[in-house]
């Protein structure tokens, strides 16, 4: 029994064994941002789209940039003696994980575009929208009181406010893309 506490403590006594534990605690803190962030209330799935996007995107850096032995990003791993074979492996780990996610958001993938037109209708390519959004689309990005209205109401009081009759298509778009994901909140705020 005495030796193999002997054994987890010289293992925890090596510069590699604390370099390691110090890189899964950075990545578990940024991993447990990422959960809190996906948790939140009134999350419509764009948004969770757009958090899960953006840390596919930081892992990316991440990795490269522990490949470069830069650890601005892993305020514990910075505070101790990281070989370059050790930043390789983290680097690699980190590249697995994007992969992982990548996978594991596939679907998500499927409907990017739809979110980007939800999610940023003034910035849209009209020629890339459905036939039926597209005229709307033009008044709206034409319409700088409307561009106000997008850049100061909340996204769904936004499209809640929108003319009825003149953005027909353009509501029943959010309000299909609000209720599929989930969101009643576009019910409660039409006019």
């Amino acid at each position: 029994m005495q030796d193999i506490s002997c054994d987890i403590l010289n293992e925890m006594e090596s510069d590699e064994w604390v370099c390691d534990f110090a890189f899964a605690v950075d990545i578990m803190q940024k991993l447990n941002e990422l959960n809190t962030k996906l948790q939140g209330k009134g999350i419509f799935a764009h948004e969770l789209y757009l958090e899960v996007k953006a840390f596919q995107w930081k892992l990316g850096l991440f990795a490269k940039q522990l490949n470069e032995q830069k650890f601005i990003h892993f305020p514990l791993l910075k505070t101790q003696s990281v070989t370059q074979e050790s930043s390789d492996k983290y680097s690699s780990k980190l590249m697995a994980l994007q992969k992982e996610f990548i996978r594991r958001f596939a679907d998500f993938k499927a409907v990017e575009g739809l979110f980007d037109l939800l999610n940023s209708p003034l910035a849209c390519d009209i020629e890339t929208t459905t036939e039926e959004l597209q005229i709307e689309l033009i008044h709206l990005q034409a319409d700088n009181s409307l561009k106000m209205m997008f850049e100061s109401k909340p996204l769904v009081e936004f499209y809640a406010s929108l003319h009825s009759k003149k953005f027909q298509n353009l509501k029943k778009f959010a309000r299909k893309m609000f209720v599929l994901f989930a969101s009643t909140d576009f019910l409660h705020h039409e006019n």
